[in-house]
């Protein structure tokens, strides 16, 4: 069982930027890759980014592309997600995730174990 931890969320202006984090503990050895995923209110959860845990391959949706990068540091068991030139449609609850399935899956039912989530608000 991998438990995660995330953090890093807040409130920003348009325009700004966050990073979050997810720290993994406990059997961090069977992890293949890890996601993010978003979730606003009445919608459901999102693909937001995915990265192989050894660090070379990531998959990005499209509205993120080009403004988000998720990066790893293993030896710190912790994943990333970088936000730039936030938008007020990027206002959601973060998760993280891990997976075992190849990088491209990204489906929720992919993922086996989720983290508590944090808040993102972006002001307009």
């Amino acid at each position: 069982q991998v438990q995660l931890v995330e953090s890093g969320g807040g409130l920003v202006q348009a325009g700004g930027s966050l990073r979050l984090s997810c720290l993994a503990s406990g059997r961090t050895v069977t992890i293949y890759k890890m996601g993010w995923f978003r979730q606003a209110p009445g919608k459901e959860r999102e693909f937001v980014a995915a990265i192989s845990w050894s660090g070379d391959g990531t998959r990005y949706a499209d509205d993120v592309k080009g403004r988000f990068t998720v990066s790893r540091d293993n030896a710190k068991n912790t994943v990333y997600l970088e936000m730039n030139s936030l938008k007020p449609e990027d206002t959601a609850v973060y998760y993280c995730a891990v997976s075992r399935t190849p990088l491209g899956r990204i489906d929720p039912g992919a993922f086996a174990s989720w983290g508590q989530g944090t808040q993102v608000t972006v002001s307009s």
